[in-house]
């Protein structure tokens, strides 16, 4: 239960960082005003604390982990979202960060 209780806040994290990165870009660069950039400011402070209920206490440990998770949650919003189509190296390479994360987040430690 931990592990899928780490998943779903790296999915949240995941969600509000990256929903709210896209916020205040559509806000600035496509014009849509300072409404957009505020619910992305917003979004960007949820993210900021939703690591702090990740069940490892180090730090370092979830950022890196979640570095894998948001490289792959970035192509599937732009696939979703934006209707990017990305390419078989983009697959691989998100491919090998989910390996990653695996690895760094849910090895077996001693104790």
């Amino acid at each position: 239960m931990t592990v899928v209780r780490s998943i779903l806040l790296f999915v949240i994290a995941a969600l509000a960082e990256i929903g709210g990165a896209w916020l205040v870009w559509q806000g600035w660069r496509e014009n849509r005003g300072l409404l957009w950039i505020a619910a992305g400011v917003i979004a960007l402070g949820i993210y900021g604390f939703v690591a702090t209920f990740q069940p490892d206490a180090n730090f370092g440990r979830i950022l890196a982990a979640y570095g894998g998770i948001f490289v792959v949650g970035s192509l599937v919003w732009g696939m979703v979202v934006d209707k990017f189509r990305p390419d078989r190296y983009d697959v691989v390479g998100a491919a090998i960060c989910l390996v990653g994360v695996a690895v760094i987040m849910y090895a077996p430690r001693a104790s």
